[in-house]
């Protein structure tokens, strides 16, 4: 195709004048780039040309944390490469390197600058952020509105922090204050209640118009004996700044609040009441979330677990982004299974079996440590609890522990979560002890790395404390991270035996299914992608010392000691948002034809694009595997 001609019909060139199409194909010239040669590396200078393909194959590559080069995109015949850099005079962020035999256009960068001061529309093209091709599809996809979906819902209290939200800066009073300055405080400042705050600024409660009512005409107390903290409702409920709005719905409803203070640093920062909530529709989904703290059976958590699906598809409707879902998935699964303790804890009460007077925590493992809950996911947890020196209470504590581990994961399968197939679950010996057994263990796991042990490992190095004593967590990951750091050497074993299975695409790209057995003709999102780019950025995260799990935040944390650039942490993580999307979508679409969730389907059934996005993202956790693999083989233990 002549280049005149394949102008016109690309982006951001479709649109100009017959002078600039003639001037750019005349001062263009062609070039031929030999398999295997670098057009330019990554951080060169400007070479001051803009590159059109017209034919053969182009990888964008970066530099890998393992060493080498991961390619991270490719650029096909008819498309373009190197053109940021003209506009903004920076280095490239990855460099080109012609896959196969390869001619370009070359267009000259002082032709590409004056065409664009005539046509603004073409230097603004190159100076925004330039997406890999994962992002770029995936974005097209979720925002293609799917056939049959429901009226949208207000998503904003699924996204929107309470800094955004909070009336500030608070009226407020201290306990002392005489109980006749209450009303004219409010009247001159318009508003119906106001916060009592002890000498550090902390809410220690509120006081409302009507508590005014009640006390003084009601109860008829004598006002000139009264005080702010005789008047006020005590124990007033708190949320920092940065929590989600979701959050402060749910505990309004389930405590019946007409106020929650917003607290920082043990100060006072804002306030929400229900009129701030008003502004926004989406009340059934709170209530669900509500709900679940005030639920007294396992048949009606079951239920609202069962209502998840709904939504989630109003979300997908919505275009909400992946991560926004499972954050909220996960909160409600957190906020069922943490109910689900309460409840198991008092029907041993209702039996005599009172828990020791012993300091103690529920750990939540795998996605639900990470906090990346999808649709179905099965029961990953353990108990911790202090060391005790006298051994009666130390057979006490066992027994009971072990009860109770017991009837919870009974509880949690009545509620509706699986049975862990590898048997991660309290009600088993080996995921529950003292605090100096789980140090114990860890320092086998790490000492002695085969394979069992490795796979126990993965899963509990992803542990959140759900549910007790949150400092017996924090003791565990110091003792993680002390083993790591004596024995370098489990690292390299963990990558050899998380990274013993490749992705499931063959060398021409098409996609391995599973030959025999249940799944036969299918392939699992999870198996076969999301777990192998989990396991990579864990074992990173782990040689760092991070001390998050969620997957995301480790790559922000890896990208910020710059184990990642910029560049390659956004092509992993738009492959993890894709995966996730495709696997979420694909859990919906099986609860409603009936089937039971899970991770399995036939990628040959996807729609063109949709076979695209999970090729490309298959190929970047491929990538991500070879850099993991070569730095941590090089790594000196």
């Amino acid at each position: 195709m002549p280049l005149k001609k394949h102008l016109r019909e690309t982006e951001p060139f479709d649109r100009l004048s017959e002078e600039s199409f003639s001037e750019l194909a005349s001062t263009a010239r062609s070039e031929v780039y030999p398999a295997g040669t670098f057009i330019f590396h990554q951080k060169d200078d400007p070479t001051g040309w803009l590159y059109i393909v017209r034919s053969g194959l182009v990888e964008i590559v970066v530099n890998s944390p393992g060493g080498g080069d991961m390619v991270v995109d490719y650029r096909k015949e008819g498309q373009f490469f190197g053109g940021t850099p003209i506009f903004s005079g920076e280095t490239y962020t990855g460099g080109a390197r012609a896959a196969l035999r390869t001619e370009c256009w070359l267009i000259p960068a002082a032709t590409l600058k004056a065409v664009a001061a005539r046509h603004p529309r073409v230097g603004a093209y190159f100076t925004r952020i330039v997406l890999s091709r994962i992002r770029q599809l995936y974005r097209q996809i979720v925002a293609t509105p799917t056939q049959g979906t429901p009226t949208q819902l207000e998503a904003y209290p699924f996204k929107k922090r309470l800094s955004e939200i909070m009336t500030t800066p608070v009226l407020s009073v201290p306990k002392t204050l005489p109980a006749l300055e209450i009303a004219p405080l409010l009247a001159a400042h318009g508003v119906g209640l106001l916060a009592v705050v002890d000498a550090q600024n902390c809410p220690v409660g509120l006081v409302s118009e009507r508590e005014l009512v009640t006390h003084f005409l009601v109860d008829q107390q004598d006002p000139q004996q009264c005080t702010a903290g005789d008047l006020m409702l005590a124990a007033p409920a708190f949320l920092p700044p940065d929590a989600y709005m979701f959050e402060a719905m749910a505990l309004m409803q389930s405590r019946r609040l007409k106020a929650l203070f917003v607290v920082t640093d043990g100060e006072l920062a804002g306030i929400v009441t229900p009129r701030d909530l008003l502004h926004y529709r989406s009340q059934e989904p709170m209530l669900l979330l509500g709900n679940v703290r005030e639920e007294a059976t396992l048949a009606g958590l079951a239920q609202i677990r069962n209502s998840l699906p709904p939504l989630v598809r109003s979300f997908l409707a919505e275009n909400r982004g992946t991560p926004e879902i499972l954050e909220v998935l996960t909160y409600i699964h957190h906020g069922i299974m943490r109910r689900t303790c309460e409840l198991t804890l008092a029907q041993l009460a209702a039996a005599g079996k009172e828990p020791p007077a012993v300091r103690w925590s529920l750990l939540v493992m795998g996605s639900a440590g990470r906090r990346e809950m999808l649709l179905a996911p099965d029961q990953d947890h353990g108990l911790i609890w202090e060391d005790l020196p006298d051994q009666a209470t130390a057979r006490a504590a066992e027994e009971f522990f072990a009860r109770f581990g017991t009837a919870l994961t009974k509880n949690l399968l009545a509620v509706g979560y699986p049975l862990c197939e590898g048997g991660v679950m309290a009600s088993n010996p080996p995921w529950r002890g003292t605090l100096r057994t789980w140090k114990r263990r860890i320092q086998d796991w790490v000492n002695d790395p085969e394979p069992m042990k490795i796979r126990s490992s993965s899963i509990f190095f992803d542990f959140l404390p759900l549910y007790g004593e949150v400092d017996l967590a924090h003791d565990l990951r110091v003792a993680i991270a002390s083993e790591i750091e004596a024995f370098e050497g489990f690292l390299y074993q963990m990558m050899t035996l998380d990274l013993r299975h490749k992705v499931p695409l063959s060398l021409l790209g098409r996609f391995v299914l599973e030959k025999s057995g249940e799944h036969q003709g299918e392939m699992s999102i999870k198996q076969g992608g999301l777990i192998y780019l989990v396991d990579c950025i864990r074992i990173f995260a782990l040689e760092r010392r991070l001390p998050v799990t969620r997957t995301l935040d480790r790559l922000s944390g890896l990208e910020g000691l710059n184990v990642f650039d910029s560049e390659t942490a956004e092509h992993v993580r738009a492959a993890f948002e894709a995966l996730s999307y495709l696997r979420l979508r694909n859990e919906l679409a099986q609860v409603d034809a009936g089937q039971l969730p899970s991770s399995y389907f036939n990628p040959l059934t996807l729609a063109k694009p949709e076979r695209e996005l999970l090729k490309e993202a298959l190929q970047a956790v491929s990538k991500l595997q070879d850099a993991t693999r070569r730095h941590f083989a090089r790594s000196a233990f």
